[in-house]
């Protein structure tokens, strides 16, 4: 199954994310490696949201790094949800049957 992270982020997000995103990025590589994370990146004009697409057996795995994520923690994102993406088509993506 996948799930969609979708992150609210503040006003003054890309000022901010320079502290911080290098433990960002090192959280993202260990997620991609380990299969979990497939893509993820931040909307533009306006710069308000960031998407990460995940792949796994429940929320969970997206939940976790939400919890993780030093973006998170410090402040950078208001608010955070997680939801099941049923992709119907998509280079290297499995479908998933769509009720």
């Amino acid at each position: 199954m996948y799930y969609l992270l979708t992150y609210q982020v503040v006003d003054n997000y890309l000022e901010r994310r320079a502290t911080y995103r290098a433990d960002h990025i090192a959280l993202a590589k260990a997620a991609t490696e380990r299969g979990e994370l497939l893509a993820g990146g931040a909307t533009a004009e306006p710069v308000d949201k960031a998407l990460l697409l995940f792949k796994g057996d429940s929320p969970e795995v997206a939940e976790a790094f939400a919890h993780q994520d030093p973006y998170v923690v410090n402040g950078l994102v208001k608010s955070w949800q997680v939801q099941p993406w049923h992709i119907v088509i998509g280079a290297g993506l499995e479908p998933v049957r769509f009720p």
